[in-house]
């Protein structure tokens, strides 16, 4: 993993992303994680398949998987992990992020620490 990458997956976040890659089969795809404005809790995270790179991009390969993310969604983001549960409740993707003050119940959006608390 580069040390300038934001996101840890977990083996179970790979094996699934893993799958996905192989199901879509188009040429160049990547994972793209970051984070928008929006969602419940202020900000919305941000986790899809990708064919095209940004300019600025943070680039990383972890298990055989290509990740990009942005240098903006990497601040708020530095430090998570990915992780994938096929839990019937409650599973799916989710960010574990130690920069979000509070989370929403469904887990796909968060309110970021202000400065002084990072």
């Amino acid at each position: 993993m580069s040390a300038e990458f934001p996101v840890r997956l977990t083996p179970e976040a790979v094996e699934r992303l893993s799958r996905l890659l192989a199901k879509d089969g188009r040429e160049g795809v990547f994972v793209r994680l970051g984070v928008k404005g929006g969602g419940c809790s202020g900000m919305e995270y941000v986790l899809r398949l990708d064919t095209r790179p940004l300019e600025g991009d943070l680039t990383d390969e972890q298990s055989g998987i290509p990740l990009r993310c942005d240098p903006k969604s990497a601040r708020y983001l530095r430090g998570s992990e990915l992780r994938y549960t096929g839990n019937l409740i409650g599973g799916g993707f989710r960010f574990e992020n130690p920069n979000a003050s509070r989370r929403c119940g469904c887990g796909t959006s968060f309110a970021p620490k202000r400065q002084s608390e990072a």
